[in-house]
């Protein structure tokens, strides 16, 4: 039997229903009150209380009161992360207690019921407007258990669909990393002038192709001198080179032990056989400099990639009979 103070809640809430017209003004709305959370469809218990026109206090004295009738499987109270999860999912609401939901402006978790719960309300509340509500909500999950019945191969489809788009996005990104990845390690243009006065410009970008060198580095210029070294200086650690030059360069051999004894290892050698200037990375890329590294920038030339592997391969030749 229901207490006295059972009784009362149940009076207020029939006096409260008289007209049973009011619900009609909530049956579109009844669906998107209803969440899944531990795997199960259920409803706050404040939304709850907005359909049954009481406040969520007494609606929940009402069921305390019964306990006995709302075992875990009918009702359970929300710990702080179902609740921000909840909070997240839950769409404006105009209504009051919906609000508290949102606002957090509630003292203590919320209780949810799962649709077994919200049939047993119909037997606590013992009320016309209780047993239509309740209907009515167990209409509503029954709707939305065969939409997603009905629609679960859609869903599940939606879902294969979006894991092939992943899949898809991240291999066109990888794809899109590889291709920034090679525009960084070849931002260099295959040719380009430098106008007189772009002496820091052309000095970044010859220090760039020093960098680059991964084994040794083979500089055709006739008129080296301590300049040029201070660009070769900016090679990786071990990687041997070679200048080929003039037999009256400036540089002397003391320069080049200076240079060993911090940058090793730099050998000069002499040779009158080219009167252009080329740069020669790792045997393979080679370069067409358009003046000495010594003068670049101080008036307009140019930098070329030799892209015929032919011509590369003819300049190495030629260098070993020097």
């Amino acid at each position: 039997m229901l207490d006295m103070a059972s009784n009362e809640a149940e009076k207020t809430l029939v006096e409260t229903h008289s007209d049973l017209n009011v619900l009609d003004t909530v049956r579109d709305d009844i669906c998107n009150m209803i969440y899944v959370i531990r795997g199960k469809q259920v409803m706050i218990d404040s939304n709850l209380a907005m359909l049954y026109h009481v406040e969520t206090k007494v609606f929940n004295q009402s069921v305390k009161r019964n306990a006995n009738r709302f075992p875990d499987g009918f009702r359970f109270q929300l710990n702080q992360d179902e609740y921000d999860s909840l909070r997240s999912q839950i769409v404006t609401s105009k209504k009051k207690e919906s609000n508290e939901v949102e606002k957090g402006g509630r003292r203590y978790m919320p209780y949810v019921f799962t649709e077994q719960g919200i049939a047993m309300l119909s037997a606590v509340l013992r009320s016309d407007v209780a047993i239509n509500v309740s209907i009515r909500i167990m209409n509503a999950f029954v709707e939305s258990r065969h939409f997603m019945t009905n629609n679960s191969m859609l869903f599940e489809r939606l879902k294969t669909d979006e894991v092939k788009q992943l899949q898809y996005q991240k291999r066109t990104d990888e794809s899109l990393e590889q291709i920034f990845e090679y525009i960084s390690d070849h931002e260099e243009s295959s040719q380009k002038v430098f106008f007189d006065g772009q002496i820091y410009d052309a000095f970044s970008m010859l220090t760039g192709l020093v960098e680059k060198a991964e084994k040794n580095i083979k500089l055709i210029d006739g008129y080296a001198d301590i300049r040029t070294l201070n660009i070769l200086a900016k090679k990786r650690t071990d990687v041997a080179v070679t200048i080929f030059t003039h037999k009256k360069t400036k540089l002397t051999g003391d320069d080049v032990d200076i240079f060993n004894a911090q940058y090793p290892l730099l050998e000069l050698k002499y040779t009158s056989a080219f009167h252009d200037r080329f740069i020669i990375l790792d045997n393979s890329t080679a370069y067409h400099i358009g003046a000495s590294l010594k003068d670049a920038g101080k008036k307009c030339f140019g930098i070329n990639l030799i892209r015929d592997k032919v011509i590369v391969k003819n300049i190495l030749q030629r260098l070993t009979s020097c």
